[in-house]
Parts: structure tokens; C-alpha cells; sequence
């Protein structure tokens, strides 16, 4: 059994069969009696005063139960949302940030913020009693970009001076001042890292009611233990009072980590009424007001001896966090990216700048790889255009510079350890899988179609692991043998729930259809939930660790049982056999022997660092003179993701992370109107997001599970987010390289995502 289930092994995945038939449950699944509705009124206007709101024509509507604005809810004491901590402004003083009311009572900071909220009988009567809200603004100047938000004379978005958020420095500007001044060769970058919507085929969704005295949110979320700790804090509420269950989730890509203000929302009014209250946001305000990703601004550059050896990297960045900071959106940009910012490469010294700012924009927090995309975008450009202008093979160069095994453990400039890694056999493996050295005949072949063709390349690595590395896990062997894992981490799509059942069989060796694993609920199961590419890494290691700890007490009580030391049981397939004899009981026998039916035991387990999976990814593409258009034809991939527990998890998983980061390199970006701060990619009619077509039909996955990561007991890496932070620099340095070999070697460095036909048609001829 434990071969054809257990670890390794491709196991159908055990969510599909209920979410292929429509069989899943959802929050908007969950319909309890006497339901009702909530919709929000938004702000038209990205800064404006809130002079005065009359809800007295919503209030008289029929069917509405509550109308309840910003200003009601501060005046009953509803606490505003945490602000950023750990950080400082350049002066030392506190991070700068307007109080976030989950309703804005007096001032409004970017279009589409909440300021009242309609509870009806229906979703129809709902927002038409919304409709029926008169709120008289008075607009303000607002601040959208970047530029804009810091000029001297910017409307200031806090009571701080202007707004600048936080700052964070790193490095020895001492040390790269010389390094760079004894530099053969340096190499400057303006990057632009655009704004991303977080598109989810689920959108948010709450559902809150109460039960027994006790509040219960049902929620599309990967942190149930976050949101139940926000609710409890901002409306003062026993944690025992509440409780969180999350069930089936469509997609989170980071974008459903904690509670947003509608959540909270939510909870207070069915609190309030004592009636259950349902919210499924519609995709026009998930683009309006959900946490966007990414948005940020560096200048890069890398300084290099006569042969090619970096001697110092400077990276000053400029992170757009929305009007409201939050922790995530603050510590991903000025901490978790400049982790990860030297990548591969043993670079001896650094200077590091990174400001947050604050715009009148929707929030900015995690997105698939989270800070790390754009750090390895910046270093991987770096490295392309270094060649280019030195005349270095790109390929030399980064043999030059790698961290070689025998450096393992290596602590690179941030202070990192990165515990194992052989990034040069990767790249070889890489090269070898894309026929690199077949790319000349494959360029002529597409010339003589009149299509200029470019050979891309990325080496790279990333952090994984969120640095919470601790995972509590009960687990239960019931009398019929099923055995149950309650843990904190979250499905959304990822297939976790098959790869914990995997490491259950490893342990008991019973068939997978005897594992049941429960996650989503409060009640049974707590920690920090799914994010940062931690799901198996963390929580895994603790089911597999919670497992064998269960197995010894089932030992321990067989033994009992059969009246025989712990030393003379044989193990296997869910049966304790005692050496010798024919005397045996099954787990499930001696489960029904104890005083509740049940072998149970709760087991916390840590591990001992984050692990950093690393890819060496290489993409061609065709590039059409005549429109800009660029096409990807072939996508090779090879990545370090240590010991692998289910392969088609796994590739899937980079699959899907290579495709978004294709996404980001080619065709999608949030746009506001600079003037006015309106949204201007407000559906999926102007985003343009990646659609299935713009897969190569040359795309090649493949894993080496060679190099173990050491600081797990499983060995395994985090992989959610690994394709995504390699795509997009191997799609953009496919395409300078295709100007490049076409006489346009000087416009490379001004490309700028996406490459959208007209933006690169531009660049092309606009000179």
C-alpha cells in the first residue's frame, strides 16, 4: 500500500472527484435559514472628505434590515486595522499610515473604499437600498503614482510629513562606492515591476451567523486562525466566541491571507442582528478593492571586474503600498524581496535602499512569490544586460559567479543562510533539456518566416517557508481505522490534502482511502495557514512527525492489549503482530478498545529554517517586426524542489506558476487614471489575463529531487510560487535578446512589462 500511495508516487488527486462533479463546498454553497445579504457603498472618488450621508430613503427599502456607515461603527467603539510594525521612517520616527476604518468615517484614500454597508433580505434589495444612499464628498487632490505621491507639494495620505511609509537600508555604501569605482564594467536599470490583480475563479466570500452563542464565520480564506484573531480584536470578541471554517477555496495566490475590512464587516452585523449575513464580492469590486500585488520601481546596478566577477550590486527601490500599509505589503517589499536580492550568485557587497510609499491606490500585499519575482528580476536583467554590454557569454558569466556547493552553508549578504544548493548542475541540466546549443538552426527557421526569434534565460532561487515554522497537528485513529489529521494549513486549489494523506501512508502503510485530513476550522486546528509556500514544508513535516508519534502510541497500547513488550510487535499495514506467534490486532481493534473509541494524540513540530528551491528556467520566443507581437514557442524548466511527495502536485504547481509569471511578462497590469485615481482596468474586459493558449506546446517541466533540503525532516521545498518568480525574468530576457541579435541590442535595456504588442512595437520604431 504504501508504495502505490505513499510518497513519490503520483496519486490521483483526492479533492477531484467531489470538485469535478460540482460536489464541493463553498461559503456561497452554504445557505443557512433566515439569510441575508450585505453590500457595500464605495467611494466614487479616489480622496474626498466625507461631509455628510443620508440613509434614511435605504433604511425605509423593503427588505433591509440594517444600514450602518464608517462613522456609526467608530462611535461603537470598532477598533481600525493594524498598522505596519518593525519598521521606521528614514528619521527613525513610526511607520507612517492613516488609521483603516473597516467603513472610512471621515476621509476616503483611493476609489472603491467601503463607507457604509446595507444588510436585506436579498442581493437585489440590497444594493438597491445601497443605490438609495445620498453621501455629499467634498474631492481632494489625490496621489496615484509613485512620482505624484512624493513630490513636495503631494496630498498627504497620514498626518506624517509626506508619504514616505517606512525605509529599510542594507549593505556598506562605503564598500560599494569602492566597489564600483574599481569596476571594469558597470551596468545600470530602470525596472519597472507593474501592478497585478490577483484573479481568483473564486472571489471573496463571507458568511457569518450565530450558533449556540457563538459567532461563526464561514470564509474563502488561507489563514482561518488570522481571521478569527483580527475579528476578535478589532470588535472585541473572546477567541472562544468565535470560530472560522473554511472549506472549499477557489484560488488564493496570496491575495486571501488574513481578514479584510468587509470580513469584518460582515461578522459585526450578523453579530449584531443575530441573523446569519452573507457577502460574495462581484469581480468589480474584487479588482476595486482587493489587495493587488507587486507595484514597485528600481534602479539597479551591478558592478563587475575585467572578467566578468560582480563586486557589488545596488538596488535603490521605490514600493507603491496603497493608501493603507499593511505588515505583508510593508515587510515583503523592505524585507522578505532583498532576502532573496543576490540570488545564485556570491556577491561580495551590496547597498540596498527600499521606501515604501503610500498612494491613493487599493492596497498592495502578497501575490504569487511575493517580493521575490521582483528581486529575481531584477538580478537575472542585471546579469543578461551585464553580458550584453561586456561582451561576456551569459552562460560564462554566471558560471563565474555562482555559490558553489562546497560554500553550503552559505550566508549571503542579508544574512541568509541558504542550507543547500548546486545551482551550476542545474543550469547544465537547463541547457541540456532546451537544446541550447540547437538554438541557432530553430532563429533561422523562424527568420525565414519573418519572425525575429530571442533565447531567454533565468538562474535563480527563492525563500520559502513564511518564517512560521511551526505547525501543530492532531491526529485521531478511529474504530472503523480511518485515521483523521486535523491541521491548520489550507486547501485552495494546490492539492495539499492529497500529499498529507501521502505522508500519513508512508507512516501507517494503510490505504489512502483510510486518511481523512480536515483543515479550515478553528475548532480543531490553529497556525498560521497556507502562504509563503509552506503548506507540505511546514505542515507536512508536522503531519508526517504527528504520525509517528501516534504510531508509537498505538505501539505502546498494542502492547498492552496483547500483553507483549513493544520490543516483539511487528508493524505493517495497519496491523500490530506479535513476533513468533499468530496473536495480532489491527489499529482499528485496539482504537475501539479505548475509553473513547479512539487513538489520539496532538503533536507540534518545528523546523529549523525556510528552504530555498531554485530553477534554472530557459523560454524562446518569437517576436513579429511588423506588430511587436511576441509569442512564446518553447518553455524548458528545471528546478531543485528537493524530495518530491507527489509528482504531478508538484509539477502542476510550477506549471501554473510559470504561466502567471508568463502572464506578468506579456500582457497584465493594473491601471489607474493618474489624474483622477480611477480604476481603469476595473474587469476582466480591460485586465488582460493569461489565457491557456499562451502556453508554448513545447513546455517541459522537469524536477531534480536530488538535493534534499536539511531543515525539514522530510527534505522537501516549497514549489507554489517557484515558477512564477522564474518566468517572467526568462520571458523578458527572451525577448531583448531576439532585439539584440537583430541590430536593437540598445533597446533592451528599456524594455519594460508587459510586453504588450503596441509597447514593444513602440519601443521598436518610435525613435
Amino acid at each position: 500500500m504504501t508504495t502505490r500511495f505513499g510518497s513519490g508516487q503520483a496519486v490521483q488527486r483526492l479533492e477531484d472527484d467531489q470538485l469535478l462533479k460540482g460536489a464541493g463546498l463553498y461559503t456561497s454553497d452554504v445557505n443557512p435559514p433566515g439569510q441575508t445579504h450585505i453590500c457595500f457603498f464605495r467611494s466614487p472618488y479616489a480622496h474626498a472628505r466625507i461631509v455628510k450621508i443620508d440613509t434614511s430613503i435605504a433604511k425605509s427599502m423593503p427588505g433591509v434590515h440594517l444600514v450602518i456607515t464608517g462613522k456609526e461603527l467608530t462611535q461603537a467603539g470598532i477598533k481600525p486595522m493594524p498598522r505596519p510594525i518593525g519598521f521606521r521612517r528614514a528619521d527613525g520616527s513610526a511607520v507612517a499610515s492613516a488609521d483603516r476604518r473597516i467603513l472610512a468615517s471621515d476621509r476616503v484614500r483611493y476609489s472603491g473604499e467601503a463607507i457604509a454597508a446595507v444588510v436585506a433580505d436579498t442581493q437585489e434589495q440590497a444594493r438597491n437600498a445601497m443605490e438609495a444612499i445620498a453621501v455629499e464628498f467634498e474631492e481632494l487632490p489625490c496621489a496615484v503614482t509613485l512620482e505624484d505621491a512624493l513630490k513636495p507639494d503631494a496630498p498627504l495620505l497620514s498626518d506624517a510629513s509626506d508619504n514616505r511609509v517606512a525605509e529599510a537600508r542594507y549593505g556598506d555604501t562605503a564598500s560599494i562606492d569602492t566597489a564600483f569605482a574599481q569596476a571594469a564594467h558597470v551596468v545600470s536599470l530602470d525596472l519597472n515591476h507593474q501592478r497585478l490583480m490577483a484573479v481568483t475563479i473564486e472571489p471573496r466570500s463571507v458568511l457569518a451567523y450565530t450558533e449556540a452563542d457563538r459567532l461563526i464565520i464561514r470564509i474563502s480564506s488561507q489563514m482561518p486562525t488570522g481571521v478569527r484573531t483580527m475579528v476578535c480584536d478589532l470588535l472585541g470578541l473572546q477567541t472562544e466566541k468565535v470560530r472560522v471554517i473554511v472549506g472549499d477555496v477557489g484560488g488564493g495566490f496570496g491575495m486571501k491571507t488574513g481578514a479584510y475590512p468587509e470580513d469584518v464587516v460582515v461578522a459585526y452585523v450578523a453579530h449584531q442582528l443575530q441573523k446569519p449575513v452573507k457577502w460574495i464580492a462581484d469581480r468589480s469590486e474584487e479588482f476595486l478593492s482587493s489587495t493587488h500585488g507587486r507595484d514597485i520601481f528600481s534602479k539597479a546596478s551591478l558592478a563587475l571586474d575585467a572578467n566578468g566577477k560582480i563586486l557589488g550590486l545596488r538596488i535603490h527601490t521605490l514600493a507603491n503600498v496603497g493608501a493603507y500599509p499593511t505588515m505583508t505589503g510593508v515587510a515583503i517589499q523592505l524585507m522578505i524581496g532583498p532576502w532573496v536580492q543576490t540570488s545564485v550568485y556570491d556577491i561580495p557587497c551590496i547597498d540596498f535602499h527600499f521606501t515604501s510609499v503610500m498612494t491613493n491606490t487599493a492596497t498592495t500585499g502578497a501575490y504569487r512569490g511575493a517580493g521575490r519575482p521582483e528581486a529575481i528580476y531584477n538580478i537575472e536583467r542585471l546579469i543578461d544586460e551585464a553580458a550584453r554590454q561586456s561582451g561576456i557569454d551569459r552562460i560564462a558569466l554566471r558560471r563565474l559567479n555562482f555559490i558553489q556547493p562546497h560554500q553550503m552553508p552559505y550566508k549571503n549578504p542579508m544574512d541568509q543562510t541558504y542550507d543547500t544548493g548546486n545551482f551550476e548542475s542545474i543550469m547544465n541540466q537547463g541547457l541540456e533539456k532546451a537544446n541550447w546549443e540547437g538554438f541557432e538552426d530553430r532563429a533561422k527557421a523562424s527568420a525565414n518566416k519573418g519572425l525575429w526569434r530571442g533565447l531567454g534565460i533565468a538562474t535563480f532561487l527563492e525563500w520559502t517557508g513564511g518564517n512560521a515554522f511551526e505547525e501543530t497537528v492532531q491526529i485521531k485513529v478511529l474504530e472503523d481505522g480511518v485515521i483523521e489529521v486535523f491541521t491548520a494549513v489550507t486547501a485552495m486549489g494546490q492539492g495539499i490534502a492529497t500529499s498529507l494523506a501521502q505522508l500519513v501512508v508512508d507512516v501507517f502503510g494503510v490505504p489512502l482511502s483510510q486518511v481523512r485530513i480536515c483543515m479550515g476550522d478553528t475548532d480543531h486546528s490553529n497556525g498560521f495557514g497556507s502562504a509563503g509556500s509552506r503548506s507540505l514544508f511546514t505542515g507536512g513535516s508536522a503531519v508526517h512527525v504527528g504520525a509517528e508519534k501516534t504510531l508509537d502510541k498505538a505501539r505502546e497500547l498494542a502492547a498492552q492489549a496483547l500483553e507483549a513488550s513493544t520490543q516483539d510487535l511487528h508493524y505493517a499495514s495497519g496491523e500490530f503482530l506479535v513476533a513468533g506467534t499468530d496473536l495480532k490486532i489491527s489499529l482499528a481493534a485496539l482504537a475501539a478498545k479505548q475509553p473513547h473509541k479512539k487513538i489520539e494524540l496532538q503533536s507540534t513540530n518545528t523546523v529549523n529554517g525556510p528552504t530555498w528551491p531554485n530553477g534554472c528556467h530557459v523560454c524562446e520566443i518569437e517576436l513579429d517586426p511588423q506588430t511587436g507581437f511576441v509569442s512564446v514557442v518553447s518553455y524548458t524548466s528545471v528546478n531543485d524542489v528537493g524530495r518530491v511527495i507527489n509528482p504531478t502536485i508538484v509539477r502542476g504547481q510550477l506549471d501554473g506558476g510559470a504561466v502567471q509569471g508568463i502572464g506578468q511578462a506579456l500582457l497584465e497590469e493594473v491601471v489607474y487614471d493618474s489624474e483622477t485615481g480611477q480604476l481603469l482596468t476595473g474587469s476582466l474586459m480591460d485586465y488582460a489575463l493569461a489565457h491557456a493558449d499562451i502556453m508554448p506546446q513545447m513546455f517541459s517541466t522537469h524536477m531534480d529531487a536530488s538535493i534534499a533540503c536539511k531543515n525539514n525532516v522530510l527534505g522537501v521545498k516549497g514549489v507554489g510560487e517557484l515558477g512564477t518568480i522564474g518566468a517572467t525574468p526568462t520571458v523578458v530576457n527572451a525577448v531583448a535578446d531576439a532585439l539584440a541579435r537583430n541590430g536593437k541590442s540598445h533597446l533592451s535595456a528599456h524594455l519594460q512589462m508587459p510586453l504588450t504588442p503596441f509597447r514593444v512595437w513602440q519601443l521598436m520604431y518610435s525613435a
